[in-house]
């Protein structure tokens, strides 16, 4: 990694700003929803902080998404000058985690899926190399407890879904990656799937609750049982982004059968009347909460890539509207209640209704 590293150094502020206004001016012309999405990225790129590489108002993991929608409008856009905040992030966000590791595996994940993503766009193979990298720290936190899976953090007391779903997802990127790997990961991606199919964490609605009773201090019993906790929308969504990618690696028809019936859930389930997707810490969920309804429509995005469906083009662009139309204030920012009223934003609120807009934007160019 050492190697890689000295090809990279942090940008100055000025330079990265400049970029940025430039870019989003150019691309505003292009159509409606690409509009929209080059006024959301412009200010989402003012809470960004060329010094440490994130987002001011938002939190760890939730920069890496924000780095993620970035790099999807780069793709959307073939706007190569990003090149320069995604290399100086992955130079100056390394100061506060080093090899972007902490103790949490979900955390980690959120960053390799940024720099898989990232590789995509650039062809740069250290971007692939920190996947590879963060990937086997993760793989660390598998053990037995409830037949399989890895730990939330590095406590080891809790089996939750949403760090599984990442760990399979980033393991069916890398499969489809890394030829001299790719059998590894896709073992690997093989064994967490069929693990999490079985855990039992998937409800009889088809909706994935957060997590299982794995916690210390229960009976046998009582342990490694859904918790019936809150069906998150990112939990919803990052399962059909790893479904979508290891339906590319391995042909068994169930990975997208399964994907449908989970999204057909979320899609029918998690909305209000009008077909806006709703979370239930909604007005008030925090600095997390926020990011969780973009990234479901950001991986429902993939899904569609692989198994089209006209519901989830129809139930995409009804939700970029929405956060258009209805939770949008003053300089393009969005609140977190897509159906509005607009309230408060971040950097978090920002990111995940740009997901949606730039979802609906590639929708927009492949009619």
């Amino acid at each position: 990694m050492a190697k890689y590293m000295r090809r990279f150094k942090v940008i100055p502020a000025a330079v990265l700003l400049l970029f940025g206004a430039t870019i989003c001016r150019s691309a505003a012309a292009a159509g409606t929803q690409l509009q929209r999405a080059a006024d959301g990225i412009q200010a989402l790129q003012r809470w960004y902080d060329p010094a440490t590489g994130l987002y001011r108002t938002t939190g760890w993991w939730n920069s890496a998404n924000a780095l993620t929608v970035v790099i999807d409008y780069a793709r959307l856009t073939k706007s190569d000058p990003y090149n320069l905040q995604i290399a100086n992030t992955f130079v100056a966000a390394q100061n506060k985690g080093f090899g972007f590791l902490n103790r949490y595996y979900d955390d980690e994940g959120w960053w390799a899926l940024a720099w898989i993503d990232a590789y995509d766009l650039t062809g740069n193979r250290a971007y692939l190399a920190m996947a590879k990298s963060i990937f086997a720290d993760m793989a660390g936190g598998w053990d037995d407890t409830c037949g399989g899976g890895i730990w939330w953090n590095k406590d080891r007391r809790y089996k939750n879904a949403i760090a599984n779903e990442l760990f399979f997802s980033v393991a069916a990127h890398l499969a489809n990656r890394d030829s001299s790997s790719s059998a590894e990961y896709g073992g690997w991606a093989s064994r967490e799937w069929n693990w999490f199919l079985h855990s039992g964490m998937m409800n009889d609605q088809n909706l994935i609750n957060d997590g299982l009773t794995a916690g210390q201090g229960q009976t046998a019993g009582e342990r490694c049982r859904n918790n019936g906790q809150t069906t998150w929308s990112y939990n919803q969504g990052v399962v059909l982004g790893g479904l979508a990618e290891f339906s590319k690696f391995d042909s068994d028809p169930s990975l997208l059968r399964i994907a449908q019936e989970i999204a057909t859930a979320a899609i029918t389930r998690l909305v209000d009347k009008a077909g806006v997707l709703h979370d239930p810490c909604e007005p008030g969920c925090g600095a997390d909460g926020v990011q969780f309804k973009g990234i479901f429509v950001r991986n429902l995005t993939a899904l569609d890539q692989v198994q089209p469906e006209a519901a989830y083009r129809s139930f995409i662009i009804t939700n970029a509207n929405a956060a258009w139309d209805k939770s949008r204030g003053p300089g393009n920012q969005f609140g977190q209640v897509w159906s509005g009223p607009f309230d408060a934003p971040d950097a978090g609120s920002q990111s995940s209704a740009l997901d949606a807009i730039i979802s609906a934007a590639y929708l927009e160019r492949r009619r």
